[in-house]
């Protein structure tokens, strides 16, 4: 029935993201789960994979903790590279110009879920 939710693809409540912009999370089963985060920036909700184009290692060194200390971009926490929270565009360090992985997203009845046709194996 449309509208229903997969409980497997729900990555956390729309309002989990009011008070902490960021949220990482963990989705696919083996050694190697689909590893990521999501970034909130008014009423947009972004997903990228955790992972620095760089140097391939994850972005936070902290649990959720994602952002500059104003909130306007994401940092890499090893290198300082920044990116834009809309897009993932690198707009400063040593991966200026790359962007970081989107995963597809969608909202539905005040929860935030994987897009139906995503598969993280796809991500690994």
């Amino acid at each position: 029935m449309k509208g229903e939710i997969d409980t497997e693809r729900v990555l956390c409540e729309v309002d989990d993201l009011a008070e902490h912009p960021c949220r990482e999370f963990r989705v696919g089963a083996g050694p190697w789960p689909l590893s990521g985060f999501l970034v909130r920036k008014g009423d947009d909700i972004h997903a990228y994979v955790n992972r620095c184009p760089h140097a391939g290692h994850p972005l936070n060194i902290r649990p959720d903790r994602f952002l500059t200390p104003d909130r306007s971009l994401i940092v890499c926490c090893s290198h300082g590279a920044l990116f834009e929270m809309e897009t993932g565009f690198c707009v400063d360090g040593p991966c200026a110009g790359a962007s970081l992985t989107r995963i597809p997203i969608e909202t539905l009845a005040g929860f935030v879920l994987l897009a139906e046709d995503v598969d993280p194996a796809d991500y690994e």
